[in-house]
């Protein structure tokens, strides 16, 4: 099975910049898909960015664009989710999680079968 680990959270004044870390293993293929969830407090996971291994082509949410980056470093099989400009409103749990199959929609949670344990990414 693939295994995601997840680091990198922490607390940042608004403004300020994070780096979160997605190490993925366990997969026999690149062709996986990796996608950026997060979870504010009482509400819904909502997706932020996906990446697909293979390709490298990436999505973001709208709520994030120009602020956020994904990326990936093969050598260390590990994907970044860049965060600049915070804002209060991106507080919230952050999960990397992989999907094997395709699906049009690469930001649908419900889409992604193998999840991190979240870090919690604080903005004040």
């Amino acid at each position: 099975d693939v295994q995601l680990v997840e680091s990198g959270g922490g607390s940042v004044q608004a403004g300020g910049s994070l780096r979160l870390s997605c190490v993925v293993s366990g997969y026999t293929s690149n062709g996986i898909r990796v996608g950026w969830f997060r979870q504010p407090p009482g509400k819904g996971l909502e997706g932020v960015a996906s990446i697909s291994i293979r390709t490298g082509t990436t999505d973001l949410a709208d709520s994030v664009k120009g602020r956020f980056t994904v990326s990936q470093d093969n050598a260390k099989n590990t994907v970044y989710l860049q965060m600049s400009s915070l804002k209060p409103e991106d507080t919230a749990m952050y999960y990397c999680a992989a999907r094997t199959l395709w699906f049009a929609d690469t930001l649908q949670s419900s889409t992604y079968k193998y999840w991190g344990q979240g870090t919690q990414v604080t903005v004040s």
